[in-house]
């Protein structure tokens, strides 16, 4: 299961009506795209710059966490520069073929966007580098005597990457990345609060000033979550309530979802549990941990442990990863003396 699944955990209808309504409230413009300012700067001057010069921008990778807008930023710039996007991810394609059919059927100027590009096999990224660096594209068809070779020249076109795991990829594939590798950070609780109110006017759901601030405290600093909150707020108000959204009501839905007042879901203090009670606050490999909480490392990694190590509950150290004395008293528990001793020293 990837980690966006294992971050919103709803019906398939639910996940149909969130899709569509995703794609309603994602922002047309930089201009309605709040936050990461300094991102933005260098994307605007990187498609001035493309735009006066009459071609294609230079290739673009974004990376960071979940759920805080790489994929949006890859429309923003396809829409900027006036360009088709092709969109696909990296699972999607695991035959150099798919690969080569999707690339051949660029037109001039359009994009290509990967997301998790990450888990693309070796064997394809290779054919990805003559791509970016001399438009043209060399495989393969055919085994054995009767296999040939083609070289085939492309149009010219933009790769827009996307991923949540840097470190996998090899480092011929980033540097291919001319335009740049933006990294996106988490984002302020000021600004989700302008991402929930300007959402709300989207949705046509009536909030009042101390929800918001409610649910941009537990959004874990991301979009995608504090989307998800606002709409099951919205609609815990509409069945026990008058359809607005009040601090109140705010909070019962919150609680309901299991969701508490640091943005913890119920995974985020097992695992904070499970580290402090059987493996005495660590250090405990990840692997060891996923299987004690009956998890998925990578799931652990990619969607629990930012947050985790934003608050200052988790550390990750070369020997695995520890449970500070911030971790002991949110659940109530008296941190042992080293790990008091360790806070003082960070």
């Amino acid at each position: 299961m990837s980690s966006e699944e294992k971050q919103n955990s709803l019906s398939p209808k639910q996940r149909s009506e969130d899709a569509s309504l995703d794609l309603a409230l994602r922002p047309k413009n930089f201009n309605e795209y709040v936050g990461q300012d300094k991102l933005k700067k260098n994307l605007k001057i990187l498609i001035e710059a493309a735009k006066k010069r009459n071609e294609p921008i230079e290739h673009v990778l974004f990376h960071g966490p979940a759920g805080l807008g790489k994929t949006t930023l890859a429309h923003l710039v396809a829409r900027e520069m006036n360009a088709q996007i092709k969109i696909t991810s990296g699972p999607a394609i695991s035959k150099v073929g798919d690969l080569v059919a999707i690339i051949l059927r660029l037109e001039d100027g359009d994009i290509l966007f990967i997301d998790e590009i990450h888990r693309l096999s070796k064997l394809i990224e290779e054919i990805l580098y003559p791509a970016l660096e001399s438009r043209s594209i060399d495989f393969v068809s055919g085994k054995g005597p009767s296999a040939q070779s083609y070289h085939l020249p492309l149009k010219p076109f933009t790769l827009v990457a996307a991923t949540t795991r840097t470190s996998l990829l090899s480092s011929p594939l980033r540097s291919r990345f001319s335009g740049g590798s933006f990294r996106l950070d988490f984002y302020t609780e000021e600004d989700i609060e302008k991402i929930l109110e300007r959402n709300a006017k989207i949705l046509c759901v009536e909030t009042k000033p101390e929800a918001i601030k409610m649910l941009a405290s537990r959004s874990r600093f991301t979009p995608r979550i504090a989307n998800r909150l606002l709409k099951r707020a919205r609609d815990y108000a509409e069945v026990k309530g008058e359809g607005i959204i009040t601090a109140d009501l705010a909070g019962e839905a919150l609680k309901l979802m299991d969701i508490d007042e640091m943005g913890l879901e119920s995974l985020d203090r097992k695992i904070l549990d499970t580290l402090i009670t059987k493996f005495a606050g660590g250090p405990v490999g990840v692997g060891t941990l996923a299987a004690a909480v009956m998890e998925e490392a990578e799931t652990i990694e990619e969607v629990y442990e930012p947050y985790l190590m934003q608050l200052g509950f988790l550390e990750r150290t070369p020997r695995g990863r520890c449970a500070t004395a911030r971790a002991y008293e949110h659940l109530g528990l008296t941190p042992p003396a080293t790990t008091q001793n360790q806070q003082k020293l960070i």
